[in-house]
């Protein structure tokens, strides 16, 4: 962040202005972000335009289920954005994305609407894991570089942003109607895949790597919470405008109306952004602007002691050790940064990834199926808008909730975040449960505890990657972890679930004496269609609930540890500074060595 520049004369340049210190902020970077997260998560409105798929281009289930695992692929298989994004800057990956997004959703859309010749399967496919991917691209881009320029506050901003792109189901569903209404859903594929794309143009200066100087600032967190009661308060709001749309019909201007609403929360964080930054900005001058303070390039007065900055000892647990790359059978201490292959090896990132794969497999498995499940349970059709997005509310409330509170755990009680998701995939086996037994009305329940313990894994995950395996290369682990999520999602969705709604609805098929016809949608009835499914999904996460206690097991003793010692020193030595300057001590620097001084001649530059 810019200061005034002092010469040599006593004058002063003049200081860059107020606006372009807003503009280049962590804070305003912190806001770009959740722009682009809050719209970049169209994996999970599957739901609302599978059904125009399935019937447009003649689709049984399987096949159907084929192409939601290849979305679940593209969303989270983001090693390659993680590669990209180790020697490029972030505005490169977002821009990668953006295309991507566009282009994907765009092909989706034009074979939909019949626009070009009906695509093969294989196509279908493509189209939707790179329209899908873009999702990686954006999450390495803004979260990634969040979490580095908060390395003290990462659960919280994990929490934050990744709640955010729960959240988007919701937020671009409200945009599409304010845009189409509700009657032409294929334009909703248009509107996912122009819409990202713009925003994320319009912020690619805004995401960026801070300075280490300016990456940590004092009582962070309060300016962070002060995000999160804004987007609780969006989030209220949908929630509400959900449930009242359920039972009334809108009128495309009351559509507009609630679209307009749901742009000025999407904004309302920038007060806050304008706050803190004037706050800043009046601190770091209030010292400068001291008239009591001659300002010279004279050098401190003969007899004069320079104090010089207090030495804090880094915690043992978190200094860095040069490992080598080759040396993956022999990690660094946890905390420490591995390398790459080292985290890959890791015992721990096998145990991770093990328990990840069968906890968010089943629960995406929920989730991809929603549209289906409703329908062979008997809901009408307004229903399903209804489920997608209570598990995009929910969804967004469980990864706030498992980022800051967790973070509230660990930093006061030492409680370990394996702990909680262990925690959370048991809580999922009730949602699996509701649905397998199929009682009327329980698929409302089970969306939203589905929603909340598939969105609560994401931010526990990457922030224990985080804390376990360093930051140094998390770009790249960050997306290695989500990896999980499609593997899972291809066992229990494509392999389990798919297969045995088809093979359900060919014995219905049968007792009817009728034979299915090609290019036919294969429809199934009743709770028996997705019975056994979840059955088998409830007994793996039960297993996954079991890996993950191994887990908690072999990390108790780092977790009673200070995780974030090195963070706290270097947070504690910026607060310091800036109660000097606001003690009218200004910092100048003298053959290469900064001191201070309260009076006498100062050259002090920032």
């Amino acid at each position: 962040m810019d200061e005034a520049e002092f010469t040599s004369g006593g004058g002063r340049k003049p200081a860059k202005c107020f606006s372009y210190q807003v503009l280049t902020s962590r804070y305003f970077m912190v806001f770009a972000s959740l722009l682009i997260m809050s719209l970049s998560g169209a994996t999970y409105m599957f739901g609302l335009y599978s059904n125009d798929v399935k019937t447009s281009l003649g689709y049984d289930q399987s096949t159907l289920n084929l192409l939601s695992f290849s979305k679940d692929l593209g969303g989270n298989v983001g090693v390659l954005s993680g590669l990209i994004n180790e020697i490029a800057p972030p505005w490169v990956v977002l821009s990668i994305g953006a295309i991507m997004n566009f282009f994907g959703y765009f092909m989706i859309y034009i074979g939909v609407t019949q626009k070009i010749p009906k695509p093969k399967i294989w196509q279908m496919c493509l189209y939707i894991c790179i329209g899908a991917n873009s999702q990686t691209f954006a999450n390495t881009g803004a979260l990634v570089t969040s979490v580095k320029n908060f390395p003290g506050s990462r659960g919280s901003i994990l929490g934050l942003l990744k709640g955010s792109a729960g959240l988007s189901g919701a937020i671009i569903t409200q945009l599409y109607y304010a845009f189409y209404g509700d009657h032409n859903s294929k334009s909703l594929i248009l509107l996912i895949g122009w819409l990202p794309a713009a925003i994320s143009f319009v912020f690619l200066p805004a995401i960026r790597i801070l300075d280490s100087n300016t990456s940590q600032q004092p009582k962070e967190i309060k300016a962070i919470y002060k995000l999160l009661y804004i987007s609780l308060g969006l989030a209220g709001f949908l929630t509400v405008l959900i449930i009242i749309q359920n039972k009334f019909t809108f009128s495309r201007l009351a559509y507009i109306i609630d679209g307009m609403v749901v742009v000025f929360l999407l904004l309302l964080p920038l007060v806050v952004v304008f706050r803190e930054e004037f706050k800043i900005w009046k601190t770091k001058f209030q010292g400068l602007s001291n008239p009591s303070l001659k300002v010279g390039t004279e050098v401190p007065p003969q007899g004069i002691t320079l104090p010089q900055p207090e030495q804090k000892a880094v915690p043992e647990s978190t200094t860095t050790t040069k490992t080598s790359c080759f040396n993956m059978f022999k990690p660094p201490n946890r905390g420490e940064d591995y390398t790459i292959l080292q985290a890959l090896f890791s015992i721990d990132m096998l145990i991770l990834f093990t328990a990840t794969t069968f906890g968010i497999g089943g629960t995406l498995t929920a989730i991809d199926n929603l549209g289906q499940i409703g329908k062979s349970l008997g809901y009408p059709t307004k229903s399903t808008t209804t489920f997608v997005s209570l598990v995009s509310i929910w969804n967004y409330l469980g990864r706030v909730v498992a980022g800051f509170v967790s973070e509230i755990l660990l930093t006061k009680y030492k409680f370990p975040r394996p702990m909680m998701t262990t925690l959370v995939m048991l809580l999922s086996c009730v949602g699996h449960i509701l649905i397998a037994i199929g009682i009327p009305n329980s698929l409302y329940f089970s969306s939203v505890i589905i929603g909340f313990c598939f969105g609560a894994q994401w931010p526990l995950m990457f922030a224990i990657i985080s804390e376990i395996f360093g930051l140094k290369y998390y770009s790249t682990l960050f997306n290695f972890g989500a990896v999980a999520s499609p593997v899972g999602s291809y066992i229990l969705n494509v392999r389990v679930a798919g297969y045995l709604y088809d093979k359900e609805a060919l014995k219905q098929l049968e007792a009817k004496g009728l034979t299915r016809h090609a290019g036919e949608d294969l429809s199934c009835v009743g709770v028996q269609c997705y019975r056994m499914s979840f059955i088998i999904i409830t007994v793996s996460t039960l297993i996954g609930c079991f890996v993950s206690f191994i887990l908690v097991l072999r990390t108790r003793k780092f977790y009673k540890g200070d995780v974030y010692g090195k963070f706290r020193v270097e947070l504690e030595a910026t607060e310091n500074e800036i109660g000097t300057i606001k003690s009218g001590v200004v910092p100048f620097e003298t053959e290469g060595q900064d001191a201070t001084l309260s009076n006498g001649a100062i050259s002090a530059k920032h």
